[in-house]
């Protein structure tokens, strides 16, 4: 199977790493927006550098593309892809924002051709025992979630205007974990945000800090917090609180986490680093059954309709965190 993967920058350079390594795929076709450097991923991996993202859609062969360019390309790439009758794999989102997204969609729907989101989530060990753990009934009534991301350090500068904002970069991440690991949907958000740290944050019309209460459709409660501002590490946490149990994705000697307690557990020696480090089996997992699923070996295990719904409830947060009261998703739309 001959793979094209649109973008070398840095998650595009980990997912080349990966897909050289990948079972099924047979030759990897790199191209970006800067020839140059899809040169040297090319070297720098043992694939093959295309002079453009239209040579590979025109000229290269390939049986499916990997799109890991800046978010501000996903939709037209996407729907390139649909066109060409190819399987696509595309990081989140797939637009920034609901229309975008949904006219994308349509023309993955037309074609009648397989789009998987990256949602890498799905994909760790954690996430997915808690998920079993929580749909065997081992928790009991699941009443309370907890989500945590937090950033070690703010991205630059230059990053923000084409990232969305901190609730549709990062929170979706956890607004997609809980409707997969829960089988349930959100019904209301009610979501705050702060700009107290670098100025870019203001000037980009974003915030450093943000936290979202969300209602499922079956009473459950669950809490959401990110921030780009976390000296101690790097840390991806959820807590499922259940009548019979809790359990904690995220909980290990490396969470960046000191106890108060003199008996606790100190500082980690090596804390996460960033995101990457974090979830770096989830990564190769996510793109090994994209694979099986292009080649037809597999289902789908994240439709861009999942993509869609996750980025619906972010936009009722930015909803919320704007008007300052409860949203209820209906109402977004």
């Amino acid at each position: 199977m001959r793979v094209g993967l649109l973008g070398a920058g840095r998650i595009g350079a980990f997912h080349a790493a990966t897909l050289t390594r990948t079972d099924g795929v047979g030759e990897l076709v790199i191209a970006d927006a800067d020839p140059a450097r899809a040169t040297d991923l090319a070297a720098a991996t043992g694939a093959r550098a295309a002079g453009s993202v239209s040579e590979v859609f025109h000229a290269a062969g390939v049986d499916a593309v990997v799109i890991a360019t800046a978010t501000a390309a996903h939709a037209a790439l996407v729907t390139r892809a649909a066109r060409a009758g190819l399987p696509a794999f595309c990081e989140k989102p797939v637009a920034l924002d609901l229309a975008g997204t949904v006219r994308a969609l349509r023309e993955v729907e037309a074609a009648g051709t397989l789009l998987q989101i990256g949602f890498q989530r799905r994909f760790d060990a954690g996430y997915r025992a808690a998920r079993a753990a929580l749909r065997s009934g081992a928790l009991g009534r699941v009443h309370t979630i907890r989500c945590v991301a937090s950033d070690a350090a703010p991205p630059p500068a230059a990053f923000l205007p084409q990232s969305g904002g901190l609730i549709r970069d990062c929170m979706v991440h956890d607004f997609d974990a809980v409707r997969w690991m829960t089988g349930r949907e959100v019904v209301e958000v009610y979501a705050r945000g702060t700009d107290a740290g670098a100025a870019f944050f203001r000037e980009a019309g974003d915030v450093d800090t943000a936290a979202a209460l969300l209602t499922l459709d079956d009473g459950t409660l669950v809490t959401a917090t990110a921030t780009r501002y976390n000296g101690a590490g790097y840390d991806v946490r959820t807590e499922l609180s259940g009548e019979r149990d809790q359990w904690v994705v995220g909980l290990t000697g490396r969470t960046p986490a000191t106890s108060a307690d003199p008996a606790g557990p100190g500082a980690p020696v090596r804390p996460w680093s960033g995101f990457l480090e974090r979830f770096e089996d989830a990564y190769r997992a996510e793109l090994a059954a994209f694979v099986r699923a292009a080649r037809g070996e597999a289902g789908n295990p994240c439709p861009g309709a999942e993509g869609l719904r996750a980025l619906h409830i972010a936009e009722a947060c930015e909803v919320s965190r704007r008007e300052g009261r409860p949203v209820r998703l209906a109402e977004v739309g």
